[in-house]
């Protein structure tokens, strides 16, 4: 396997924790946060593919047709937008 170095700063709070989980379970700083980096980029790379299969060969106008189904009301209470929600 090759590797690749990337100098990493991290506040000094979230270093002492890594420091201290890593020595929890008994292996390198580094070791420990090369296996969290891991861990986040296989959830991000499976939720993305989660997502694509799901979406198949859905196109953006089939989301405009099923929204023009949609019925024109307001929204039920709670379900309000707020002035700092997206346009």
């Amino acid at each position: 396997m090759s590797k690749g170095t990337y100098p990493l700063k991290l506040p000094s709070s979230i270093k002492a924790a890594a420091a201290r989980l890593a020595k929890e379970d008994g292996v390198s700083l580094n070791q420990w946060i090369a296996s969290a980096v891991a861990q986040k980029v296989g959830a991000v790379e499976t939720a993305a593919d989660f997502f694509r299969r799901r979406a198949g060969n859905a196109q953006p106008e089939d989301l405009r047709a099923l929204l023009a189904r949609a019925p024109d009301r307001k929204p039920d209470s709670g379900d309000e937008r707020s002035d700092s929600g997206p346009d």
